[in-house]
C-alpha cells in the first residue's frame, strides 16, 4: 500500500465560519420559523448572495420564511450572531428576493468568490437542498418521509426506516513521474481541451489510498508508488466529498488510456503547461475546485490568470 503523509491544501468552501449547533438538532422546534430565525435561500445549486466593492459574495440571511409552505423542509445549518440560520430552498424566486444587490449564484462557478466566513454555510445549504430533493420516498417501501433532527434525518411515517444524508468519497490526484512533470487528461465527457488531474469515487471495502493506486491504473495504466494526503473539499454538486492527493510515480512508462473513460492524457513539464495554456491549446479547471488546487500546487502559483 502506498505511503501517506500530512495535509497542507487550502481549498475554497472548507473554511469554518459558523457554529454548527449540532447538539440542538434534537430540539423539537430547531428548524422551526421563528423572530430568532434567519433564512439562508437556495435553488437547485444556486444561493442568495450580495457582492461587496471588491468582488467578494458573502451569503444574504433574510429575516422572513422566503418558502410558499409547499416546498421542502427548513434545515438547522448552525448559529450565528445569536440566530438560527435555517436553509430554505425554493422552487422559484419570489419578488421579496429580487432585490437590488444581491440575487441566486451558482455555488459551483462562484465557489472561489465566497467570504471565507460564509463558506461552509453555502455548502451546507446546497447539499442539503440536494439531499432533500432527492430523497422524497422511503427506499424500502415508497411511503412519504419527514424531516426529524431539524431536518437531517428523513424519517418512513410508515415502517420508522431513517435516511441520513448521503456523502460521496472521490479521491482526486495531482500524480507526478520520475522528472517531476504533471500528468493532465481529458475526460471523455469533458469539452475539447479542458484537462485536468485525475479522480474517481472510492469503493465499498476500499482505503482512500488503494483507490488512488486503483483509478490511476484504470485510467491511464500507471503504477503509483507513493501518495501524500493533501486536504479535502465539500463538493455538493450534488453530494461528493473530494479528498486530495499528491501522487508519486517514478517509474511510469507509456501511458494506457482506458478509452471509455479518458480521451487523452499527457505528461506536462511546468514549461510545457504554460506554453499550452498561453497558445490556448488546453483550459484547466476553474479556481473553485480542488483539481486546480492541485495544479497550481504542483506549479508553483496559478498556472492559469
Amino acid at each position: 500500500m502506498a505511503k501517506l503523509r500530512g495535509p497542507h491544501l487550502s481549498t475554497p468552501l472548507t473554511l469554518l465560519g459558523s457554529d454548527r449547533d449540532a447538539l440542538q438538532r434534537s430540539a423539537p422546534e430547531a428548524a422551526a420559523p421563528g423572530e430568532d430565525a434567519r433564512y439562508l435561500v437556495t435553488r437547485s445549486g444556486a444561493v442568495t448572495l450580495r457582492e461587496d466593492g471588491d468582488g467578494t459574495l458573502h451569503a444574504v440571511l433574510e429575516e422572513a420564511d422566503p418558502r410558499d409552505g409547499t416546498q421542502q423542509p427548513l434545515v438547522l445549518l448552525g448559529r450565528r450572531d445569536g440566530f438560527r440560520v435555517l436553509a430554505a430552498e425554493i422552487a422559484e424566486p419570489s419578488p421579496e428576493l429580487d432585490a437590488p444587490g444581491r440575487d441566486l449564484r451558482d455555488l459551483r462557478r462562484v465557489a472561489d468568490l465566497l467570504a471565507d466566513s460564509d463558506a461552509d454555510l453555502a455548502a451546507a445549504a446546497v447539499a442539503m437542498g440536494a439531499w432533500h430533493r432527492s430523497m422524497r420516498h422511503c427506499p424500502q417501501c415508497g411511503s412519504a418521509l419527514e424531516p426529524e433532527m431539524a431536518g437531517w434525518v428523513l424519517r418512513c411515517r410508515e415502517d420508522g426506516t431513517e435516511q441520513f444524508p448521503r456523502t460521496d468519497p472521490a479521491v482526486i490526484m495531482a500524480v507526478r513521474d520520475g522528472q517531476d512533470r504533471l500528468l493532465l487528461a481529458r475526460n471523455a465527457h469533458f469539452p475539447s481541451g479542458f484537462h485536468s488531474v485525475l479522480a474517481g469515487f472510492v469503493e465499498p471495502g476500499e482505503s482512500l489510498e488503494n483507490a488512488v493506486a486503483r483509478e490511476v491504473a484504470e485510467e491511464v495504466g500507471v503504477t503509483v508508488e507513493e501518495v501524500e494526503y493533501v486536504g479535502s473539499q465539500p463538493w455538493p454538486f450534488p453530494r461528493s466529498l473530494m479528498l486530495g492527493y499528491r501522487a508519486w510515480a517514478p517509474g511510469a512508462g507509456e501511458l494506457a488510456l482506458q478509452e471509455e473513460e479518458i480521451a487523452e492524457a499527457r505528461w506536462f513539464s511546468r514549461e510545457e503547461l504554460a506554453a499550452a495554456l498561453e497558445a490556448e491549446e488546453i483550459a484547466l479547471p476553474g479556481a473553485a475546485s480542488m483539481g486546480r488546487a492541485l495544479i497550481d500546487d504542483w506549479f508553483g502559483r496559478s498556472a492559469q490568470r
